[in-house]
């Protein structure tokens, strides 16, 4: 899962492939296609517990010692996949706007409504949803593949709501002794809390009532 549209992360790059002529690299280049597409059909059809290197390269037409002189495990090519897919679903910034920032209109609100909503229609896209709930699930179990996922995938979207924020608290806009991370978690959270639990609907008007709710309580009386 990530929490900002994913423009944000775009600048996430592959593990370069490697080359030797022209066609060989495009050889390679399908080969790791290949390999990322079956690794995330299969994690999300099987979990990641019974994935295997050999299943993945079976699916994929490649030779097990493929995946292995690119990736030393199964959850490197899962977490690299993941975080391709991530890349692969970037859309462009809103007008001006880097690749690194939330929008800022000068309407807090706005700005993390389409954030949100963002959001939830990828919690909601399958092909997304398999591989970040397998990735969330088992990194509870591996607390390594759990604090890759968190560095990779979700701490840089984390960083980028603690700096708008941070900007609206320094324009006024929420109150001055507003805990940026504390405000952060109290946006994210729910929808995470929903997402893997089902406890109500996941939709825009939950992810604009969230907003609502939050910014009530930031902003000064």
């Amino acid at each position: 899962m990530r929490f900002v549209p994913a423009a944000t992360l775009a600048g996430m790059s592959e593990k370069a492939a490697p080359t030797t002529t022209p066609d060989a690299s495009r050889r390679s280049d399908r080969s790791r296609r290949a390999i990322y597409e079956s690794a995330l059909a299969l994690v999300s059809e099987t979990g990641y517990a019974k994935l295997t290197i050999e299943a993945i390269a079976a699916r994929a037409g490649v030779g097990k010692q493929t995946i292995y002189r690119w990736w030393p495990s199964k959850g490197d090519v899962v977490l690299e996949a993941f975080l391709d897919l991530v890349q692969r679903s970037a859309v462009p910034p809103e007008a001006g706007q880097g690749a690194s920032a939330l929008p800022d209109t000068g309407d807090l609100a706005a700005d993390l409504k389409l954030v949100l909503r963002a959001t939830v229609d990828e919690l909601n896209e399958p092909s997304y949803a398999g591989p970040a709930r397998a990735l969330a699930a088992e990194g509870i179990l591996n607390p390594q593949l759990g604090a890759r996922f968190l560095e990779q995938a979700l701490a840089p979207g984390l960083r980028l709501y603690a700096t708008r924020l941070a900007t609206a608290r320094e324009n006024g806009e929420i109150r001055a002794e507003t805990d940026v991370a504390i405000a952060t978690d109290l946006l994210v959270a729910p929808l995470t809390y929903r997402w893997l639990l089902g406890t109500g609907p996941l939709d825009h008007t939950y992810a604009d009532a969230l907003v609502d709710q939050v910014l009530g309580g930031l902003r000064k009386g």
